[in-house]
């Protein structure tokens, strides 16, 4: 049985002195904890500040504090390579579901791309509230599922940004129901042929549309960014793109080792 996991954002274990101190739990993940009905004796999986990886046994548990002793740090395994899925902004709760459980199988960022096709036109205010309610459902999710990292959300961003950070990637993957030949093993393979680096140091940027698809302007525009980007086909149905964000991701995960 897998331990239940919480994520410290400004507590780094191998800095405290005691046996026995105080874990300096979010107010969401205390709430969690209480939940849960943590009890003395009971061990707990914690990722602190540094990114490193506890187990950790509780001392005392109340409402207002939880005391743990580590038990042993975790050497974790490479998670493999990094795979951030840029998704079309969808409408109603789409993105809610998308994001939940592409963090499930573990993709590590996310970017809301704000398409020309997007139904949904979000300004600041609202993309800022958004923002943060996808920010707690991946660390939900994350801690539901045992991830040993919470993914990164970014801000909603149009295609400039997009163009940027495909730039910087190691592939980069554009979902378009125009493109029939190329499948993402395929695209893959030529865009790790003859690197250096392995799967584990890869970073690759999964594209897909919102409801009405992407245009082709941005299609090559990002394409154009990096020549190791390449149009993929997910087979000859036209998927939805809360299923495309799912089934995409997961692909690329399966490709590169991730869900083996």
């Amino acid at each position: 049985m897998s331990l239940p996991h919480f994520y410290l954002d400004n507590q780094v274990l191998a800095d405290e002195a005691d046996e026995v101190f105080l874990l300096r739990l979010a107010e969401d993940d205390a709430k969690h904890a209480r939940v849960l009905r943590l009890a003395p004796g009971e061990h707990i999986a914690v990722i602190d500040a540094a990114q490193d990886y506890f187990e950790c046994e509780i001392v005392s548990f109340d409402r207002d504090a939880c005391c743990v002793r580590i038990a042993q740090k975790i050497e974790s395994e490479s998670n493999g390579a990094t795979v951030v899925l840029v998704q079309g902004i969808a409408k109603g709760d789409k993105m809610d579901g998308i994001i939940r459980h592409a963090t499930e199988i573990g993709v590590a960022g996310f970017v809301p791309f704000s398409c020309e096709r997007s139904i949904v036109k979000l300004d600041a205010k609202k993309a800022a509230s958004r923002t943060a309610r996808w920010r707690t459902i991946v660390k939900s999710a994350a801690m539901q599922s045992g991830q040993t990292r919470v993914p990164e959300v970014l801000e909603p961003t149009g295609l400039a940004g997009v163009r940027e950070m495909a730039g910087n990637a190691t592939a980069v993957l554009v979902c378009w129901e125009e493109e029939r030949s190329t499948s993402i093993r395929r695209a893959l393979c030529e865009a790790m042929r003859g690197r250096t680096l392995g799967p584990e140091g890869a970073r690759v940027l999964v594209v897909v549309g919102p409801e009405g698809g992407l245009c082709e302007t941005e299609v090559k525009a990002i394409c154009g960014e990096n020549r190791f980007a390449s149009t993929v086909s997910l087979g000859a149905s036209i998927l939805r793109t809360e299923t495309a964000g799912l089934i995409a991701p997961a692909l690329v995960l399966y490709e590169l080792g991730g869900l083996q």
